[in-house]
Parts: structure tokens; C-alpha cells; sequence
């Protein structure tokens, strides 16, 4: 067996990658007014965008317990693999990464842990590089190597109706949360290190969703790349979304996927959300 390969939820890989490669998601929990459930198995995007709309709902996420990173991994390896890498959404936006450590500390070197430094398909994009270079025969170190050089490959920027759902996380500082809402203001972010930072700010949705556009084209630099466009209750923006940046970036783009963003992110994002994740091949 190859080398296989572990991530977490907030992947969000598109359902028709499905199958395409082997692996294996360890989901983070969604709390709505103290009722857990695992993100897009027993908690939907839905019904967070519902909870986020009432006065008086309380929605939170949590990560992994090491015991279920230990489990998979242990699993994994009894099965016949011969290492694993686990890929995660960024430890500065998580405690999924330092969960993910834990467990492979306890289970031995075989295991080795990569933070993708971002979340949705920027982490997707390196856990299927990871995967491809498993199934294409390479070491441990090989497919750590891809998980890491990839994520160093995508840019995530995305548009929010408002930072208020990132403030009260903590994903966000309360000073960048003020700047972001003031003058009614749009914000447009993007992920940093690891961080979510305000990028820009425009004074309507549709300029925001211009603005990412152009960040989308500008990320891309020369070369090929795949494109992915998340939203949360928001199809139609994400489809011109996507619609706008195939346009600007011609045969240059060559896979382009929209998915709904999952249930631990759409805690934090909020209603509205459209983002763009752009992968460097």
C-alpha cells in the first residue's frame, strides 16, 4: 500500500473529484446552541446560514480530538501503509493542525503533518497533490514534499457581507473587524501566513466581487492554474464569479470547480460569503 494521505473537512473537495484519489477526511465539529454534530456528515452549510440569522443562536466549531487523528492514522497503517501525511487547515485559524501533531507524535515517525497555511480548496489543492504523488509511488518525504510545495502554490482571497461572524471567532482582530465595517464599507481578505487580513475595501458587493477578480488574475501570475470559487447560500455570485475569472484568464485556467463552502467555515464567514481560491500549477 502507498503512502496514504489524511485531511481534514474544511478541505471542501468538490463532489466530482470524488473517488479520484484515496483520502481519508477527519471532520471538525460544528456546535449550534450546544448541539454537535460533524461538519457535512451530521451538520450542513444550511443549517448554519439559518443559525447565523437568529438573534439569539450561538454557533461554534471545534477541532479534531487527537484520539480521532491517533485512530485514522493507526487504521491507516494496519491496513498496510507505508507512512502517512496528514494535511491541515492553518494552525493560526484552528487547533486542528496541533491535534493532527499530537496524535502522529504518538504514533511514531511514520506519520508526518503538514499545516497548508490556508483552509477550503487551498488545502484541498495540496492534500490532492499529496494524494497524486502517493498513488504515483513516492516516499513519505516525496509526498510531504508536494503537500508543501502546493500549499506555497494557492492564494485564498474571498468577499464577506460582514466581519462580525469573524470577530466573535477570533479569526479576526477586533481593530481589522472596525476598519473592515466602517463607513459600511465591503471587505475583501485573503490569507497571509496563515492569517486572515483585510486586503481592501470597496463601498458595494458588486465592486467587492470585481475586486476579487482582479486579486484572482493578479495571484495567477503567468502561468496555468486551477481556480476555486467557494460560497455559502450564494450560488449565482459564485457562478459569475467563476464566469469573470475564466474570462480574464482564458486557456491559461485550466480546472475550475464551485463548491459551497462547509459548515465549520460557514460559521465563521457568515452568509454571503464568495471566494476565491487560485492555484499555481
Amino acid at each position: 500500500m502507498p503512502v496514504a494521505v489524511v485531511t481534514d473537512s474544511t478541505a471542501y473537495l468538490p463532489s466530482e473529484l470524488g473517488g479520484t484519489y484515496d483520502l481519508t477526511v477527519v471532520p471538525l465539529t460544528v456546535v449550534i446552541n450546544g448541539v454537535d454534530g460533524l461538519e457535512g456528515l451530521e451538520i450542513q452549510p444550511s443549517e448554519v446560514a439559518r443559525a447565523l440569522g437568529g438573534r439569539r443562536s450561538q454557533v461554534s466549531t471545534s477541532r479534531p480530538a487527537p484520539e480521532q487523528f491517533a485512530t485514522a492514522y493507526k487504521e491507516l497503517l494496519e491496513a498496510g501503509a507505508d507512512g502517512i501525511v496528514s494535511v491541515h487547515l492553518s494552525a493560526k485559524l484552528s487547533g486542528t493542525y496541533e491535534a493532527a501533531a499530537l496524535a502522529a507524535s504518538e504514533v511514531g515517525p511514520s506519520v508526518q503533518v503538514v499545516d497548508s497555511g490556508t483552509t477550503g480548496m487551498g488545502l484541498g489543492f495540496a492534500a490532492l497533490a499529496a494524494a497524486k504523488a502517493a498513488s504515483d509511488g513516492q516516499d513519505l518525504s516525496g509526498v510531504r514534499d508536494e503537500a508543501v510545495t502546493h500549499s506555497s502554490r494557492v492564494s485564498t482571497l474571498f468577499y464577506v457581507d460582514t466581519l462580525e461572524f469573524l470577530r466573535r471567532g477570533g479569526r479576526i482582530g477586533a481593530a481589522q473587524a472596525l476598519l473592515g465595517t466602517a463607513l459600511s464599507v465591503k471587505p475583501i481578505l485573503h490569507v497571509v501566513d496563515g492569517s486572515i487580513v483585510v486586503r481592501d475595501k470597496v463601498r458595494t458587493a458588486g465592486r467587492a466581487l470585481a475586486k476579487l477578480v482582479d486579486f484572482a488574475v493578479e495571484a495567477s501570475g503567468e502561468g496555468e492554474v486551477d481556480i476555486a470559487v467557494h460560497h455559502l447560500e450564494a450560488e449565482d455570485r459564485a457562478t459569475a464569479l467563476a464566469d469573470a475569472v475564466a474570462m480574464r484568464l482564458g486557456d491559461r485556467m485550466r480546472d475550475c470547480y464551485i463548491t459551497e463552502i462547509g459548515a465549520a467555515v460557514a460559521a465563521h464567514v457568515g452568509p454571503g460569503l464568495a471566494g476565491v481560491v487560485v492555484h499555481r500549477r
